[in-house]
């Protein structure tokens, strides 16, 4: 059942369509490279669609409704968006879900240090990352700090063109020769993941502090530019992303090529599909989240309470609470939990079940069940829910195509869906496919980012 390739389908108006879809995505990548950014830009889009927040809208004593668009932040770092419905939201929602953390590098809390005239921040890997893939680039920080009296100092360093950017230095071929016949695993340990800073000593220092000159000056420079010291890195959050915005890949331009695909090429492509709805007769719910890469854990995550809660408030802001009801709106809803799937690469062939794989080119991809090897962490959807999508699929004209993640023995993965079944949710894995999945740039076919819009709409437009 070779699935055809989506480029072949489009008309002249889907290509204008699939290139501006692709170039909101590109901005999205370049603004988004953590994941509070990432809230930052969703409610900035979202507002100028209508949107506004909940929290705000109970404060003023206003009543829910059909056709009100609403959303809730969770710590910055997560989102439900909602576009109420004419149905009793008890009968249930129709919810996509995707995930906005990727692997990255994070800034310890007690980082700073010098060595030999050099001055260094100690890095925590954060998510699933071949470390050797993280050196020798051009590196940005990202993220904010706290002080004691609750200010919070935003900081970016390494994007604008004048910025300096960090870099994790490697060992000159010419003497790695121990480094080079080390395992994979073991070139690059995690200790050794430290971010290069400075190296330009503080003059006219007293004698007791002129042995760390260099880490002086870095703290003289935080200090005039952000106002901190070297006690507010305990209540940090810095994180360190590759530099440079996304491009086109491909003379053809057929390709992303950027930073934290996996996943906001499904957060995004589910947010569009969002704001474009009109008015729906069910509601239409976009959640996003964070921590998937290290288990959906923590207040932020999937496992997290924050959903369940959060339906619960809009539930009460329509005058409509009851736990029952609550949760006859989660059984009675159904879902599109999106992730990236490993795209086929010819270049690693022996990793991939060819008649089981996802291809660039050919559209979403729908997967029946992910985990690992004997489907350990998969959500495995039931078949009635797995024709139903690919019905509405077909009937919207949105490629697509089913895959596992790789041969059965070789490896695998799981996603957010789990999660979200374990609240009786009818949920199903699906994404786009990416080539260089947790490297540090990324590369996804456009024709792929827009088939996820147009399967997003579509599962939002159905009417069953």
């Amino acid at each position: 059942m070779e699935r055809p390739n989506a480029w072949l389908t489009y008309s002249d108006a889907d290509m204008q369509d699939l290139e501006t879809v692709a170039k909101k995505y590109r901005h999205f990548l370049n603004v988004g490279k953590t994941e509070r950014e990432c809230i930052t830009q969703i409610v900035k889009e979202a507002e100028e669609a209508g949107y506004v927040s909940l929290e705000e809208k109970v404060k003023n004593g206003e009543d829910l409704k059909a056709g009100d668009k609403v959303y809730q932040v969770g710590m910055q770092k997560i989102i439900a968006l909602y576009h109420i419905g004419e149905d009793d939201l008890a009968q249930g929602m129709n919810i996509l879900c995707a995930h906005i953390d990727s692997p990255r590098l994070d800034i310890k809390q007690n980082p700073l240090y010098e060595d030999t005239d050099l001055a260094y921040l100690d890095t925590h890997y954060y998510g699933g990352v071949k470390k050797y893939q993280w050196v020798a680039l051009p590196m940005a920080m990202h993220g904010v700090i706290v002080k004691k009296d609750g200010t919070v100092v935003n900081v970016t360093v390494g994007e604008d063109e004048d910025d300096p950017v960090l870099y994790i230095t490697d060992l000159l071929i010419h003497l790695a020769g121990q480094q080079m016949a080390k395992k994979a695993s073991e070139v690059v340990e995690g200790e050794k993941l430290d971010i290069l800073i400075g190296s330009q000593p503080l003059k006219d220092l007293p004698d007791d502090e002129k042995k760390e000159a260099v880490k002086e000056n870095i703290l003289r420079i935080l200090n005039e530019k952000y106002g901190v010291e070297e006690e507010d890195f305990l209540s940090a959050e810095l994180e360190i992303v590759p530099a440079g915005k996304a491009r086109d890949c491909g003379l053809d331009r057929s390709m992303i090529a950027g930073y934290g695909q996996d996943d906001r090429v499904c957060a995004y492509t589910s947010l569009l599909a969002l704001l474009e709805m009109e008015a729906p007769k069910r509601t239409s719910c976009c959640l996003l989240v964070d921590k998937e890469e290290i288990g959906s854990v923590g207040a932020t995550g999937m496992q997290s309470h924050f959903f369940e809660n959060s339906v619960a408030e809009v539930l009460d802001a329509l005058g409509q609470y009851s736990d029952l009801r609550l949760r006859k709106a989660l059984k009675n809803s159904s879902m599109l939990s999106s992730d990236v799937s490993a795209g086929y690469d010819p270049a690693f062939a022996e990793a991939f079940e060819k008649k089981n794989s996802a291809y660039l080119g050919r559209g979403i991809v729908l997967n029946k069940f992910t985990g690992a090897r004997g489907k350990s962490g998969s959500n495995d959807a039931n078949a009635e829910y797995v024709a139903r999508v690919r019905r509405i699929f077909d009937d919207h004209k949105v490629c697509f195509q089913t895959a596992e993640l790789g041969k059965v023995d070789v490896g695998g993965g799981g996603t957010i869906a789990k999660y979200v079944a374990n609240m009786n949710v009818d949920v199903v894995d699906l994404g786009v496919p990416v080539l260089s999945m947790h490297a540090p740039f990324e590369i996804v076919s456009k024709t792929d980012v827009y088939m996820a819009y147009r399967a997003f709409f579509a599962f939002f437009d159905t009417k069953d």
